[in-house]
């Protein structure tokens, strides 16, 4: 009787336990899941066209077929990172959630997407990627290869910047929204068109860039990703 008694009880506890864990792996999982980014793309201005609704990283949109087609963006939850190469390679943009209408000077060149943490925006892996504009070289001036430079002009023409490290505003360098131009010697970096790595960003491998497109003269703030 005892020890019947014993397993009745036994048996229950068991089944309590069992109850408990499933509801803490259950919230878990919905935790997880309202916490998980989403980025639609599109292949129109406007949000028109063919569209594809991203969950997790995409290394490849060739195997979605939509390599090259985004025009337009809707970051639903999450800050995403697109690509222009597979693999995250090539030049990058940093998108918050918002929507995206145009995607001035990067229309159909995304290959590749991911949701990236606010701080560990870029690369997590070091694939030897040194951009589209050349590797390294020496500049006009900033002789000793500072990690990175901003120019005043395309170019690299103009007044230069040397930032040592995370710059929340380029005020401080009295250089906010006047850069034409980078040269990346080290690492990559994000840089913003707000103070604090806030609004519009792209992240820029080692290379020099000439041209910034719809970022010039823009930047308000920079810091090293890797």
């Amino acid at each position: 009787m005892i020890n019947l008694l014993s397993s009745a009880i036994m048996n229950k506890f068991l089944t309590r336990l069992t109850s408990a864990t499933l509801l803490l792996a259950t919230s878990a999982l919905l935790a997880a899941a309202a916490h998980a980014g989403e980025v639609t793309l599109y292949t129109d201005d406007n949000f028109g066209g063919r569209s594809i609704t991203l969950g997790g990283t995409t290394p490849d949109l060739v195997r979605q077929g939509f390599n090259d087609r985004t025009s337009s963006v809707i970051v639903r939850s999450g800050a995403w990172e697109l690509c222009q190469h597979a693999d995250f390679g090539g030049r990058c943009i940093v998108l918050q959630r918002g929507e995206y209408r145009k995607l001035e000077g990067f229309n159909d060149q995304v290959t590749s997407a991911r949701e990236v943490g606010d701080r560990d925006r870029g690369d997590r892996g070091d694939r030897g990627d040194r951009g589209d504009h050349g590797g390294r070289g020496e500049h006009g001036g900033g002789g000793r290869g500072e990690p990175i430079v901003l120019f005043a002009q395309a170019r690299f023409g103009g007044r230069h910047i040397e930032p040592r490290g995370d710059t929340r505003r380029l005020d401080d360098y009295d250089f906010n929204d006047k850069t034409g131009s980078v040269i990346i010697n080290d690492g990559r970096w994000e840089l913003c068109d707000d103070a604090d790595f806030r609004g519009h960003c792209i992240v820029l491998n080692p290379g020099r860039y000439e041209f910034l497109d719809d970022m010039n003269n823009r930047i308000s703030s920079v810091r090293r990703v890797r």
